[in-house]
């Protein structure tokens, strides 16, 4: 059956389910605008482990686990895991998700990683290659400071324009059992590249490649801005959404009052000094699953269109002078009426 829609949609045949999400988060993020949807917060960063990364791989782990207890299900009842981090080899994930014993995908799309790892998870679920996948990310302040900026301990200054890495871990569980939200289609992002090489103000970086897959998404969905209850992008940020909306209106398209952006959800700029804003695999991700959904879920909502966002960039591209490259992946996340 074909499922391919426009140029580089996907409208599933049968709806995917998301059977159960979770998120775990650190004290700044829980101190943040969102903190009263976030249940499970971290009173340790290092989660009782002895580095940044190892805490990190506990975190992810806990809210693999966590998202599976809320889906009631067991390790082994998961067919296949589309994880992914932003640590060098995605060793967080590795690491972390070793114990479950079960077949991965490992994935890097930097920010944008959950949109990628939901748009796998729904494909293989789609076309009969497993009854339930899991779909986790997670980013930590400590660990992504240490891999791209400069360790916690230099205390350097940092520019308005650069973002704060959220330290959280998302995951949804998604299979065939009906449950009130469900992933109806999504739009492959392209890389996009404008030449930027600041990776102190990302959210530039990664706008023209939100602009690209949401206008696209629109083309071959043959819908508006207003057919989304909200179009929410990742982590642009402060500065990235005003280069987004301005980029999309030059396409024709107004997105102002259905957009948010997770990174400016997620903190209080001028009270927690983060900057343009979140940022991280973990800020998407945690925001969808303890945020969005349950707005789908208590129908306040019908329609989003989920948008993560990732800079392409390592230390090896920036210390070569390299630019910064953007991708966004999208999600057609919608409430399921009948259950």
């Amino acid at each position: 059956m074909r499922q391919m829609t426009g140029k580089q949609s996907i409208s599933f045949a049968k709806a995917v389910y998301i059977e159960g999400s979770a998120a775990i988060v650190g004290e700044k993020e829980k101190d943040g605008p969102l903190g009263e949807y976030f249940s499970h917060t971290l009173s340790d960063p290092m989660c009782g482990q002895e580095s940044w990364e190892e805490g990190e791989s506990e975190l992810q782990l806990a809210t693999a686990k966590l998202a599976m207890q809320k889906a009631n299900v067991r390790p082994e009842q998961i067919r296949m895991i589309f994880a992914g981090d932003l640590l060098a080899q995605s060793i967080a994930s590795s690491f972390g998700l070793v114990d479950l014993n079960c077949p991965l995908y490992g994935l890097f799309g930097a920010c944008s990683t959950m949109g990628e790892a939901l748009s796998l998870g729904a494909m293989a679920v789609a076309g009969g290659y497993g009854d339930r996948v899991l779909a986790v990310t997670s980013s930590h302040f400590g660990t992504a400071e240490k891999e791209f900026r400069f360790p916690l301990a230099y205390g350097n200054q940092r520019p308005p324009s650069a973002s704060w890495t959220v330290t959280g871990s998302g995951a949804c569980v998604l299979g065939k059992t009906k449950s009130r939200v469900k992933i109806t289609g999504a739009t492959t992002g392209k890389i996009i590249d404008y030449g930027l090489k600041d990776n102190q103000n990302m959210g530039a970086c990664m706008a023209p490649a939100a602009c690209d897959t949401i206008a696209q998404n629109l083309v071959d969905f043959n819908r508006e801005p207003a057919d989304y209850d909200r179009i929410v992008t990742g982590d642009l940020g402060v500065v990235g959404r005003e280069i987004l909306l301005e980029l999309l209106k030059k396409k024709g398209y107004d997105i102002s009052e259905q957009h948010s952006d997770c990174g400016m959800l997620i903190f209080d700029p001028a009270k927690q000094d983060t900057g343009a804003g979140g940022s991280g695999c973990g800020c998407a991700a945690s925001v969808l699953a303890e945020y969005l959904l349950p707005k789908l879920e208590n129908g306040e909502w019908k329609r989003i269109l989920f948008v993560p966002t990732g800079a392409l960039m390592s230390k090896v591209s920036f210390q070569e002078g390299s630019s910064v490259p953007g991708i966004a992946q999208a999600v057609v996340i919608e409430r399921e009426e009948d259950v």
